[in-house]
């Protein structure tokens, strides 16, 4: 059933005629005039007195209507895309147009404010029309526009939770007085198929809550409310192969509660302590997705008030309708999204890593729910010599495409700084590795190398926001650096500049979606950021920086309820350095003499630090790794010493060759020193150089 343009209807003769303006009292919020309560319905049945779904006066269908046809039965899992009742063509007065609100109908007890007519049947159904009762939906058009107005409000829907709360504040208390909705546990995905039984979960249940009467006047609609019924049934429902239940779901098509086959199906679904309305109170409509029955909805309506009437078979075909094919988009976009998010947490950093002489913090932020992917990511890559690279970048789009590029270039990022290139071979390479993955694809990136030991830093940009460096009196800048062409652009080549990067200075690195956006331009939101970090180191003094953790939330929230257009990527180093006091330093020829040499060297300095008792493990070591040093250099050889949390000790040739831990024979004369090393030490490692390489060990401080 779809909603047409219409033109007004002309009034036929002897047709009752419209309220007047004025004739009683109207809300424009959907308020309903009352009366007085008409006296108690005799012989209520089980939805009556004391029953959770028992409330005031609500919305009712109509009397009368057509039949519904009939059709052959489906299978649950097979069978077309739709299946529904067909409906009636429309006579030669098409109805009006549907308003953007559900049309409520009177309560029962309203009077209706109409001319008087004549005592007799009604036109339709040829039964009398009860007095003072509920207005029936008399028209097609009525109907029509409430199913216009229901199917709008279930479209806007984007999960599976808003869909189904779409349905049943649809309906309740415009169409039923009760909903309940079920499930299929787990729900199917697409094409794929379900294994196992079949069962059926209470999703949502929404009924007219009670209240006491209240005197003459307007009163608003009553707003549904969630709970009470859920008590009363069963959670999850097994339906049996061949039961009356399976048949009902198979035929797909909403029945009445006392047709054929539903008066044993509803008690199978709902259990024995919540009895089903007589007759045609109650309607039970199979959800039918594409591909298969996905749950069903059950519409209840008091005892006291107007059964439904055939044609609300079609009203519950059309939102069963409605709501199957939205669950189905829901549940693939939630697929989708559960997928997209997975492939952004696994192309960022799981953790970042602890490196010495700085601290790290970060944050990512996807564009907006319908955008969960995008190319923006950070890295924190431990180097050689205590350093660490700082890298941010931005591939153009959000996309899974765009997210794919980010983690091939964040992969070869890592490779390239594992080769301990400059920042600026490091961007050259990028971007030759950028154009090799095709001709339109762009990135921007800004790769900086931080030394604790030199408290100096080295940055390379291509074509990203400049970094915003905050020193430990409260003052913020923004660092010059050459901004450089993009990646991907191609014959470009990159700059780097080195600054300092004194201890206790916060560096805040950052893709342009925290300071562009349609509001304002990059440069702007770039000095809105200097600002912010500024105002914040105030808070904590001079002499004390702000944690890590509350500036990066204190940064995001400079951004407006108009600023996410982009994703955002947030890397923030708090640059700690090591004091001179705490580094040893020396050169040893590659010769016989220079293991006993750094044994004695490396016996002052850990004297000199008041570290004597790690004087055994240290000596051992140096001796082991020096020796394998002396064995193929053939240039000096350096020793390094750091006193940090723990005693780092570093030594590095000009053998670009990485030792290997093998396991030594019995009868071999060497071959045992990095098996030493590997066991007393806390951590060790070997890292390639553009000069040879360093191999380096931990042991903890007593």
């Amino acid at each position: 059933m779809t909603e047409q343009p219409t033109s007004h209807e002309r009034p036929q003769p002897g047709a009752v005629p419209a309220p007047q303006p004025g004739a009683g009292p109207a809300d424009p919020r959907g308020a309903l005039p009352r009366v007085p309560a008409s006296p108690a319905v005799t012989g209520a049945g089980p939805l009556g007195e004391g029953d959770p779904l028992a409330a005031p006066q609500a919305s009712a269908g109509g009397q009368g209507g057509r039949s519904t046809p009939s059709g052959t039965p489906l299978p649950l899992d097979e069978g077309p895309e739709h299946s529904q009742p067909a409906a009636e063509e429309p006579g030669p007065h098409r109805p009006r147009p549907a308003p953007d609100t559900i049309p409520v109908q009177p309560a029962s007890g309203e009077q209706e404010r109409t001319p008087a007519q004549p005592a007799g049947p009604e036109r339709r159904t040829g039964q009398a029309a009860p007095p003072h009762g509920p207005m029936p939906m008399r028209r097609d058009g009525d109907r029509l526009r409430f199913v216009g107005a229901a199917t709008r409000r279930i479209a806007r829907g984007i999960d599976l939770d808003e869909i189904v709360m779409g349905l049943c504040r649809a309906t309740v208390p415009t169409f039923s007085d009760a909903i309940l909705v079920y499930l299929r546990d787990p729900l199917p995905v697409g094409d794929e198929r379900p294994t196992g039984p079949l069962q059926l979960r209470l999703r949502r249940t929404d009924r007219i809550p009670q209240q006491r009467d209240v005197e003459d006047g307007i009163l608003p609609v009553p707003a549904p409310e969630s709970s009470g019924l859920a008590a009363l049934t069963k959670e999850l429902c097994e339906v049996r192969p061949g039961g009356a239940l399976a048949e009902v779901l198979r035929g797909v098509r909403p029945v009445f509660a006392d047709a054929p086959g539903a008066a044993d199906a509803l008690p199978e679904l709902l259990g024995d302590d919540l009895p089903v309305p007589p007759g045609q109170h109650a309607i039970l409509a199979p959800l039918r997705g594409r591909r298969r029955v996905i749950g069903a909805a059950l519409f209840l309506r008091r005892p006291e008030r107007p059964a439904f009437e055939a044609d609300d078979l079609l009203v519950a075909a059309q939102l069963a309708t409605h709501s199957a094919l939205g669950i189905d988009k829901a549940v693939l976009y939630g697929r989708e999204a559960y997928i997209a998010d997975e492939l952004q947490r696994t192309m960022l950093p799981e953790h970042l890593p602890r490196c010495t002489g700085v601290r790290l913090a970060s944050r990512y932020l996807p564009a907006a729910e319908t955008a969960r992917v995008g190319g923006d990511w950070y890295d924190a890559i431990p180097l050689p010599g205590s350093r660490v690279a700082l890298v941010v970048g931005d591939v153009m789009g959000h996309s899974m495409t765009s997210a794919a590029i980010m983690g091939q270039l964040r992969t070869t990022a890592q490779t390239l700084a594992g080769l301990d290139l400059p920042p600026q071979e490091v961007l050259h390479h990028l971007d030759e590795q950028a154009q090799r993955l095709g001709t339109d694809r762009m990135a921007t990136c800004l790769y900086a190398v931080y030394d604790p030991v030199a408290h100096r830093i080295t940055v390379a940009n291509a074509g990203h926001p400049p970094p915003v460096l905050l020193h430990l009196g409260g003052r913020a800048e923004v660092l010059r650096v050459p901004a450089g062409a993009p990646i991907g652009v191609g014959g470009v080549d990159f700059e780097a500049v080195e600054l300092d990067a004194p201890a206790g200075a916060t560096l805040l690195l950052y893709t342009d979606g925290l300071v562009e956006s349609r509001l304002r331009d990059v440069w702007t939101g770039i000095e809105q950021l200097r600002e912010k970090l500024a105002s914040t180191a105030q808070l904590t003094g001079i002499d004390h920086p702000p944690p890590l953790e509350a500036l990066c939330d204190e940064v995001l929230d400079m951004l407006g309820p108009g600023d996410r257009d982009d994703d955002i990527a947030l890397l923030a180093a708090r640059f700690d350095g090591i004091a001179p006091s705490d580094v040893a330093y020396w050169f040893l020829e590659p010769e016989d003499s220079a293991p006993g040499r750094a044994r004695r060297l490396a016996r002052r300095a850990l004297s000199r630090w008041g570290l004597e008792e790690l004087t055994d493990s240290v000596e051992l070591l140096v001796s082991e790794v020096v020796t394998n040093a002396v064995r193929y250099a053939s240039r000096p050889i350096t020793l390094r010493l750091l006193r940090t949390d723990v005693l780092r000790c570093e030594v590095g040739d000009d053998v670009p060759q990485l030792p290997r831990l093998r396991q030594a024979r019995a009868t071999d004369e060497g071959g045992r020193g990095l098996y030493l090393v590997n066991r007393l030490a806390r951590r060790w490692g070997a890292t390639r150089l553009s000069t040879g390489k360093v191999v380096w060990f931990e042991l903890n401080r007593g």
